[in-house]
């Protein structure tokens, strides 16, 4: 039973303070005490909170060493063998919010949702909230079972669905930005021009005119090497390809068009990737380059700024412009669902646009019979 202990304060009033003490095998192993104005209250508390700590295993629990959001993620990022570029930026950044300092054993369903409104203060839309909170519930998906961490996976899917129904998150759409002629043409001659000022940087030309025939992701034109080309059979062995419900280990031939294996005839085999340069450095290069150019200001909606990511969808839209099949564009894309191109079979063009264009014969020339 816990102890009642009277003191008087400052202004001569008496408290009372309930004291909680629990031994095992003689030893104390937890010690508690709250500080109360009635006597009554204060032996309500004892009464109340023994009865708690008599539970089977709250005991244990407390005795655990308490871990804030923070502390998840970060053993989230260390244990996963595999994490993305985007996802590990966006943990990252959830650390500098006040819930990162909470006690992991403390976060509910109404704290998530206030976090979600920290988001949106920051300008944030409603599908990059989306995000944010669709990566945090993987560490609480994981974090009680896989470490022991009081992460409650319940309060999370409690606060995804209030978010969704009040409309503060949503999914994200999918986008239709699509580079036109002229503006590649101004991207593709800033960075011939670049190349000659800099005949060491990574050959952005070559780099861009191989995304958009080829339908390939930055990252994983990065990762191909020349073991990996069958030039043989014009395919490419694309390793780790993205894929929602496998992260690593997903390796996929997909079938490379004539003139994306032109540019890579061009490429150098003295090092064993084909494009042997960084994300960060092509990334980099692109976004600078289309804001230098106009063709992406600091004002425009994100729908109407250009991506390195919208060259993969001009090179999947042309193929099925070409009149190709939802099979073939699936065997260079990637593409293991073919419901997800069905948006691409509602294309009312036909044909090539890319007929005759002068930058794939300056970037890469027809060899010589």
């Amino acid at each position: 039973m816990g102890t009642i202990t009277e003191r008087k304060r400052k202004d001569g009033k008496p408290s009372y303070m309930a004291q909680i003490v629990k031994k095992q095998k003689g030893a104390i192993v937890w010690r508690e005490a709250k500080t109360f104005t009635s006597k009554r209250e204060a032996k309500a508390w004892a009464s109340y909170r023994e009865a708690e700590l008599d539970k089977p295993g709250v005991l244990d629990d407390l005795k655990k060493p308490s871990s804030t959001l923070a502390d998840a993620i970060d053993r989230y990022t260390l244990e996963k063998r595999s994490i993305g570029r985007t996802k590990e930026q966006v943990l990252r950044s959830i650390k500098d919010y006040t819930i990162a300092g909470m006690e992991c054993s403390a976060i509910r369903s109404a704290d998530i949702v206030t976090f979600a409104d920290e988001l949106a203060k920051g300008e944030r839309k409603p599908q990059t909230i989306g995000n944010y909170i669709s990566h945090l519930a993987a560490i609480f998906r994981d974090a009680k079972p896989a470490w022991g961490i009081p992460l409650d996976y319940a309060e999370m899917q409690a606060a995804q669905r209030v978010l969704s129904r009040h409309d503060k998150t949503s999914k994200s759409t999918k986008r239709d930005r699509r580079p036109s002629l002229p503006e590649l043409d101004l991207l593709l001659e800033h960075f011939m021009e670049r190349q000659v000022r800099a005949p060491h940087s990574a050959p952005m030309a070559k780099i861009v005119v191989f995304a958009l025939f080829s339908s390939r992701r930055m990252e994983e034109i990065t990762r191909i090497t020349w073991a990996d080309l069958d030039e043989e059979h014009s395919r490419i062995l694309v390793r780790d390809m993205k894929h929602p419900g496998q992260k690593s280990g997903n390796d996929v031939y997909v079938d490379l068009p004539p003139e994306a294996m032109r540019v890579i005839k061009t490429m150098s085999r003295t090092k064993p990737e084909i494009f042997p340069y960084s994300v960060d450095a092509i990334g980099a290069a692109f976004t600078r380059a289309c804001k230098v150019l106009g063709i992406t200001t600091d004002e425009m909606p994100d729908e109407q700024r250009l991506h390195f990511h919208d060259l993969r969808h001009e090179g999947v839209s042309r193929l099925f412009e070409l009149g190709n099949s939802i099979p073939h564009v699936a065997a260079v894309s990637g593409h293991r669902s073919w419901a997800s191109l069905q948006r691409y079979t509602q294309l009312r063009q036909r044909g090539d646009k890319f007929e005759g264009w002068k930058w794939l014969d300056i970037v890469a020339p027809k060899e010589k019979e």
